[in-house]
């Protein structure tokens, strides 16, 4: 549901990146945050209004005077937010910052947001290295706000250099960072995560349907509450999230060995993989030809039990697995929990198109000694977040 994850208040500047502001709304509405804006009226040439009004289904603060429903817009907004991101942040934004400049609707917002502050500078590389600029930066720094950025690359202008706007994922990921608690400082989370592909021959494997999607999603919302996190990764397309240490991995053999030793350090083990169960007893050494060398019937052996093993090995630490069954989920959730030892069971049905592999959303429920929690379908960082809130409480 949106806004679950916060009120984040979009501050829209006048520069050629302020498109890209289109791209961060979209990105935390995904993640489950309701967004307003407020423009400058620079911004407003390069981005109509009413297209952020239609994207975040709210009038757009480009006025003091003009906003529907409040005749003191800036308050209103300010007292609403629960974070604010700047994007792109000028060079004449952030000199007003840093002065506590408030001649229009933005920097007047801005300068009464009790919030954790955001911004995202994008210029040109002559203008972010200015030495004015520089200190308008170490100014804000020094008052506690955040910057993302920026990026060194080719500019709009043609020049490459410094000041080229950060990607709308670390935008994102750094305003989500703000909104998150940090109730895992000092904590270790290992986490696993995707499939294993296991070889028939050195071209051809075994795998299943897992994208990795849900586990990158609690290593990220793990970091972002200050954990410290190592990712074990099965084969995945995805980017490793910032703050994560990543260890890469192919078969089930090597997951279970990469988890095991990972543990040693760990205080939280969360097991959302989707590891084979079975491997091939003899893969080939070379590429079978279908010409000469038929592949009637292939041999299997049973893999480790990584989620066991690591229950095994726990002590007082908490192990989290997870059920991905078509039918009976709650059963067979409870059997596992009892049988692994573990301390909680993520339990989904994958049958369901949205919580099944790939997909943006999931409904789970939590399957624990305490009892069963079901909870709604909700975006991955969401669930992610509901499974740390369960650990968090025990650890």
């Amino acid at each position: 549901m949106s806004g679950e994850r916060g009120r984040v208040l979009l501050a829209v500047c006048g520069g050629i990146a302020a498109y890209k502001a289109c791209e961060v709304l979209r990105g935390l509405q995904k993640a489950g945050c309701e967004v307003r804006v407020t423009m400058t009226e620079d911004a407003t040439r390069f981005v109509g209004p009413a297209t952020f009004a239609a994207l975040s289904g709210a009038p757009v603060a480009t006025s003091l005077f003009e906003y529907p429903g409040s005749a003191i817009p800036h308050i209103e907004l300010a007292e609403w937010a629960n974070a604010a991101v700047v994007v792109p942040a000028t060079a004449n934004v952030l000199a007003k910052l840093a002065c506590g400049i408030a001649d229009d609707c933005l920097t007047t917002t801005l300068l009464a947001c009790a919030c954790p502050v955001l911004v995202a500078p994008g210029m040109n590389v002559h203008m972010w290295q200015n030495p004015a600029t520089q200190a308008n930066v170490g100014t804000l720094r020094a008052r506690g706000v955040c910057l993302v950025g920026p990026d060194s690359g080719r500019l709009a202008c043609g020049d490459v250099g410094e000041g080229k706007l950060a990607t709308v994922d670390e935008i994102v990921g750094a305003a989500l960072a703000l909104l998150s608690p940090r109730d895992l400082v000092g904590r270790r989370v290992l986490v696993n995560a995707g499939p294993t592909h296991e070889a028939i021959d050195p071209v051809r494997y075994i795998a299943n349907r897992s994208t990795g999607k849900m586990g990158y999603a609690i290593a990220d919302a793990a970091a972002r509450r200050g954990a410290e996190v190592t990712l074990v990764s099965g084969p995945t397309a995805l980017a490793t999230p910032a703050g994560v240490r990543r260890i890469d991995v192919e078969s089930a053999a090597q997951m279970h060995d990469a988890m095991l030793a990972a543990f040693e350090d760990a205080d939280v083990a969360i097991c959302s993989a989707a590891v084979a169960d079975y491997t091939p007893a003899a893969p080939a050494d070379h590429k079978l030809k279908k010409s000469r060398e038929h592949l009637d019937a292939i041999q299997l052996t049973e893999t480790a039990d990584i989620l066991a093993d690591l229950c095994a090995a726990k002590g007082s630490r908490i192990v989290v697995g997870f059920a991905a069954e078509t039918d009976d989920l709650i059963a067979y959730a409870r059997e596992k929990l009892a049988r692994k030892g573990a301390d909680l069971i993520v339990a989904n049905d994958v049958s369901r198109p949205e919580s099944t592999f790939g997909a943006d959303t999931n409904r789970v429920a939590l399957v624990s000694a305490e009892g069963v929690e079901q909870l709604e379908t909700m975006p991955l960082a969401d669930v992610a977040n509901a499974i740390l809130d369960w650990i968090a409480r025990r650890a």
